[in-house]
Protein backbone atom coordinates (compact mmCIF):
# COMPACT_ATOMS: atom_id res chain seq x y z
CA UNK A 1 0.00 0.00 0.00
CA UNK A 2 1.44 3.12 -1.35
CA UNK A 3 0.33 6.81 0.82
CA UNK A 4 0.24 10.30 -0.67
CA UNK A 5 -0.91 13.26 1.42
CA UNK A 6 -1.20 16.66 0.36
CA UNK A 7 -2.76 19.31 0.85
CA UNK A 8 -0.81 21.02 3.83
CA UNK A 9 0.30 24.82 3.79
CA UNK A 10 0.66 28.29 5.86
CA UNK A 11 -2.82 29.52 7.19
CA UNK A 12 -3.14 32.37 9.97
CA UNK A 13 -4.72 31.24 12.78
CA UNK A 14 -8.17 30.91 12.84
CA UNK A 15 -8.12 29.51 8.79
CA UNK A 16 -9.31 26.83 6.71
CA UNK A 17 -7.27 23.77 5.41
CA UNK A 18 -7.89 20.68 3.96
CA UNK A 19 -5.82 17.67 3.56
CA UNK A 20 -5.86 14.48 1.28
CA UNK A 21 -4.44 11.18 1.44
CA UNK A 22 -4.56 8.86 -1.65
CA UNK A 23 -3.94 5.21 -1.42
CA UNK A 24 -2.79 2.87 -3.86
CA UNK A 25 -1.63 -0.67 -4.41
CA UNK A 26 -3.18 -3.54 -2.48
CA UNK A 27 -5.93 -1.64 -0.59
CA UNK A 28 -9.19 -3.08 0.89
CA UNK A 29 -12.79 -1.88 2.40
CA UNK A 30 -11.77 -3.34 5.29
CA UNK A 31 -8.68 -0.95 6.62
CA UNK A 32 -8.56 1.57 8.79
CA UNK A 33 -7.46 5.40 7.54
CA UNK A 34 -5.83 7.93 9.98
CA UNK A 35 -4.30 11.00 10.40
CA UNK A 36 -1.08 11.60 12.77
CA UNK A 37 0.48 14.93 13.51
CA UNK A 38 4.29 15.41 14.70
CA UNK A 39 5.10 18.43 15.88
CA UNK A 40 8.59 19.92 16.50
CA UNK A 41 10.06 17.49 19.85
CA UNK A 42 7.03 16.06 20.54
CA UNK A 43 5.43 12.20 19.77
CA UNK A 44 3.78 11.60 17.10
CA UNK A 45 -0.03 11.69 18.02
CA UNK A 46 -3.33 10.51 16.70
CA UNK A 47 -5.72 13.39 15.37
CA UNK A 48 -8.69 11.57 13.61
CA UNK A 49 -9.40 8.35 11.66
CA UNK A 50 -12.11 6.60 9.50
CA UNK A 51 -12.86 2.87 8.84
CA UNK A 52 -14.40 2.40 5.13
CA UNK A 53 -16.54 -0.50 6.13
CA UNK A 54 -19.51 1.19 8.01
CA UNK A 55 -17.85 4.95 7.67
CA UNK A 56 -16.82 5.44 11.45
CA UNK A 57 -14.96 8.08 12.16
CA UNK A 58 -12.71 9.02 15.71
CA UNK A 59 -11.49 12.43 16.56
CA UNK A 60 -8.45 13.28 18.73
CA UNK A 61 -10.18 15.65 21.90
CA UNK A 62 -7.79 18.75 20.87
CA UNK A 63 -9.23 18.86 17.35
CA UNK A 64 -12.74 17.24 18.18
CA UNK A 65 -15.17 20.01 16.42
CA UNK A 66 -13.04 21.85 14.73
CA UNK A 67 -11.66 18.81 12.12
CA UNK A 68 -13.60 16.75 10.41
CA UNK A 69 -13.53 13.33 7.63
CA UNK A 70 -16.46 13.84 5.37
CA UNK A 71 -18.13 11.09 4.42
CA UNK A 72 -17.88 11.81 0.51
CA UNK A 73 -14.18 10.34 0.06
CA UNK A 74 -13.40 9.26 -3.25
CA UNK A 75 -12.50 5.51 -3.30
CA UNK A 76 -9.23 4.64 -1.52
CA UNK A 77 -9.24 9.01 -0.68
CA UNK A 78 -9.84 10.22 2.37
CA UNK A 79 -9.52 14.01 3.49
CA UNK A 80 -9.31 15.86 6.71
CA UNK A 81 -10.98 19.28 6.66
CA UNK A 82 -9.24 21.42 9.51
CA UNK A 83 -11.04 24.34 10.56
CA UNK A 84 -10.48 27.38 12.99
CA UNK A 85 -7.00 26.42 13.06
CA UNK A 86 -4.34 27.40 15.87
CA UNK A 87 -0.62 27.61 16.68
CA UNK A 88 -0.99 24.51 18.20
CA UNK A 89 -2.01 22.82 15.29
CA UNK A 90 1.40 23.04 13.28
CA UNK A 91 3.03 19.90 12.58
CA UNK A 92 3.68 17.68 10.21
CA UNK A 93 1.07 15.36 9.55
CA UNK A 94 0.62 12.13 8.36
CA UNK A 95 -1.96 9.63 6.49
CA UNK A 96 -1.27 6.23 7.98
CA UNK A 97 -3.24 2.43 7.20
CA UNK A 98 -4.04 -0.29 9.76
CA UNK A 99 -4.27 -3.55 7.99
CA UNK A 100 -6.30 -4.71 10.83
CA UNK A 101 -9.45 -2.70 10.64
CA UNK A 102 -12.79 -3.54 12.56
CA UNK A 103 -11.96 -0.48 14.83
CA UNK A 104 -9.90 2.62 14.79
CA UNK A 105 -6.75 2.47 16.69
CA UNK A 106 -5.10 6.00 18.12
CA UNK A 107 -2.10 3.56 18.67
CA UNK A 108 0.43 4.41 16.09
CA UNK A 109 2.36 1.11 16.32
CA UNK A 110 -0.85 -0.31 15.17
CA UNK A 111 -0.51 1.47 11.42
CA UNK A 112 1.43 -0.45 8.80
CA UNK A 113 1.62 1.72 6.43
CA UNK A 114 2.93 5.85 6.23
CA UNK A 115 2.10 8.31 4.49
CA UNK A 116 5.75 11.08 3.54
CA UNK A 117 3.42 13.64 5.29
CA UNK A 118 3.19 17.44 4.68
CA UNK A 119 3.56 20.51 6.29
CA UNK A 120 1.03 22.13 8.20
CA UNK A 121 2.02 25.84 9.70
CA UNK A 122 -0.30 27.85 11.67
CA UNK A 123 0.30 31.41 12.13
CA UNK A 124 -0.97 33.67 14.93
Amino acid sequence: VQLQASGGGLVQAGGSLRLSCAASGRTSSSYVMAWFRQAPGKEREFVAGFTWRGGSTYYADSVKGRFTIPRDNAKNTVNLQMNSLKPEDTAVYYCAVALAGGRIYTDRTRYNYWGQGTQVTVSS
